[in-house]
C-alpha cells in the first residue's frame, strides 16, 4: 500500500524498496520483467538511448546535460555533443510517447514511477531554468511537487550533477527532484524535495570487492541506508565496481543492505544478477 506522510502542511508519497517479500517477479504484458533497482548509469552510451535499458527492464536512467545556444544536449563531454542528441529527442519525447502507448505508464503494468535522473554538466541555474522550461510542456506524465505535496506521474525527474539548490527551494512547484548527498542526511530537506541521495562510492568506502567487507564499512553503509529511508529517501551510488570479480560482490552487498539503486553500465549484466539472487527483490514496494 502507499503510506502518506505528513509533515507540517507537506503530504508527502514515501516509495521504498523492501529487502525480502514473497512472491515472484511479474512480467509486463509485452514479456518486460520490471526492476526497481536497476540504474542506467550514462545510459544515453548504449546504441539506442533510453530504449535499450527499458527493454532489460531497467526504472531509472541517468543522461548528463550541457547547456549550449539555448539547448540541452546531451553527451558526458563537451567535446561529445551533437545536434541530434538532445534531451527532448533521445528522452523527453520517447518517454512521452511510450507513456501514451502503455495507457499512462512507462512499463505496462508497472505502477510507479521510472525515474529520469538529469546531470547537469553546464553552469546550474542557467540549465536548470531551461530544463525547467523543457518539462512544463512534458507535465502531464512526470511527476509534480507543489507546496502542498507530491503528484506522482509516470516519471520522476531528478537533477543531479551541477544543482541549483537555493533557486529549486525557492519555487512554489516544481516539476524535478533535487539528488541529495550522504552530507545531506539528516538535515532539513524533506523527501518532497530531495527524494534521493546520491554519493560516489570511492569516497565513502575502499572495499571494490575483493574479499569481505570490512566491518566498519558495512556499518557505514548501513547507517547511510537507515538515515536515507528513516526520512523516506531513496540511495544510490555511483562509482561501484561495474565489471571484473568485484562487481556481483558488491552488487550483493548493495542489495542486501537496502541500497535502493544499482549503478550499472552492463545492462544485461545487472538484469541478470537481480533475476538471478532474488527476484522478489527486484519488485518495488510501497509501504
Amino acid at each position: 500500500m502507499i503510506r502518506a506522510l505528513s509533515r507540517g502542511t507537506t503530504r508527502v508519497v514515501v516509495v521504498v524498496l523492501a529487502l525480502s517479500v514473497a512472491g515472484s517477479v511479474t512480467a509486463a504484458p509485452d514479456g518486460i520483467v520490471p526492476l526497481a533497482r536497476a540504474h542506467a548509469h550514462n545510459d544515453y552510451l548504449h546504441p539506442r538511448p533510453l530504449l535499450d535499458a527499458l527493454d532489460a527492464g531497467f526504472t531509472s536512467v541517468e543522461a548528463d546535460v550541457w547547456l549550449v545556444d539555448g539547448e540541452l544536449f546531451v553527451a558526458h563531454d563537451r567535446s561529445a555533443i551533437r545536434p541530434a542528441r538532445t534531451l527532448r529527442t533521445l528522452y523527453l519525447e520517447p518517454l512521452r510517447r511510450i507513456v501514451r502507448e502503455h495507457d499512462g505508464h512507462v512499463h505496462r503494468g508497472y505502477p510507479y514511477p521510472v525515474i529520469l535522473l538529469v546531470d547537469i554538466k553546464s553552469e546550474a541555474e542557467a540549465t536548470y531554468r531551461v530544463l525547467d522550461t523543457q518539462l512544463s510542456a512534458y507535465r502531464p506524465m512526470l511527476t509534480a511537487m507543489p507546496a502542498s505535496g507530491v503528484r506522482l506521474g509516470a516519471v520522476l525527474v531528478i537533477v543531479s550533477g551541477n544543482r541549483p539548490r537555493d533557486f529549486m527551494l525557492g519555487q512554489t512547484e516544481r516539476l524535478a527532484g533535487y539528488d541529495g548527498r550522504s552530507t545531506d542526511l539528516g538535515g532539513p530537506l524533506a523527501s518532497s524535495f530531495m527524494p534521493l541521495v546520491s554519493d560516489n562510492w570511492m569516497l565513502r568506502f575502499a572495499w571494490m570487492g575483493i574479499g569481505p567487507m570490512p566491518e566498519d564499512e558495512r556499518r557505514r553503509l548501513a547507517g547511510i541506508v537507515a538515515a536515507a529511508h528513516d526520512r523516506g529517501q531513496r540511495v544510490r551510488f555511483w562509482a561501484t565496481p561495474d565489471s571484473g570479480p568485484g562487481a556481483e560482490a558488491v552488487w550483493t552487498v548493495l542489495l542486501r543492505a537496502g541500497v535502493d539503486y544499482i549503478n550499472a553500465d552492463r545492462l544485461a549484466a545487472l538484469r541478470a544478477f537481480l533475476l538471478r539472487m532474488d527476484p522478489s527483490r527486484s519488485q518495488l514496494i510501497v509501504r
